[in-house]
């Protein structure tokens, strides 16, 4: 059930998270691009490599495939089941996508790293789904593992480019 004080951009509880990348298998990745040195290209990569089916989606017709997965002019031609729709489109459109998100049963709405639209978020809940905004997942896979470790020894050498002293 959406909670209606949570600040979609900033401040998302880390269970929300969790549960959310617990529970999602297959994603569509609105603006997915086969460009390696694009950003979605790499968070595709990685999500592909841990185990999530991907569905990547670009109207772009000479893009037919990204890393050997099928590639989707829209939401609307996905012949399965969606549980993630993850967009990296400008903030503009995200109130369309919302709109395709729902209308093809997804349970969550994620928007990456600057893509954010109240108006999208809203009537994403209302139709049930989940809300991210202004986030990547992949950043939050391993954000558990980034908590600094005060205790461990690092041994690092006295100036960049020495040797490590043991």
């Amino acid at each position: 059930m959406p909670d209606a004080d949570l600040d979609r951009r900033y401040d998302y509880e880390p269970g929300y998270l969790a549960e959310i990348l617990r529970s999602v298998t297959t994603i569509a990745m609105v603006g997915a691009s086969g460009d390696k040195t694009k950003f979605s290209y790499g968070v595709l990569r990685q999500l592909h490599e841990i185990g999530y089916e991907i569905l990547p989606v670009t109207p772009n017709p000479s893009t037919t495939e990204i890393r050997g997965l099928k590639v989707w002019r829209s939401l609307a031609e996905i012949d399965r089941p969606v549980d993630m729709v993850d967009v990296f489109r400008p903030s503009e459109d995200l109130y369309g996508i919302a709109e395709q998100a729902i209308a093809i049963g997804a349970k969550v709405l994620w928007a990456q790293i600057g893509v954010y639209d109240d108006d999208a978020a809203a009537l994403a809940e209302a139709a049930g789904l989940q809300v991210v905004m202004d986030r990547c997942p992949k950043i939050e896979l391993f954000r558990p593992f980034w908590k600094p470790r005060l205790d461990l020894d690092l041994n690092l050498p006295a100036k960049p480019g020495s040797a490590v002293v043991r």
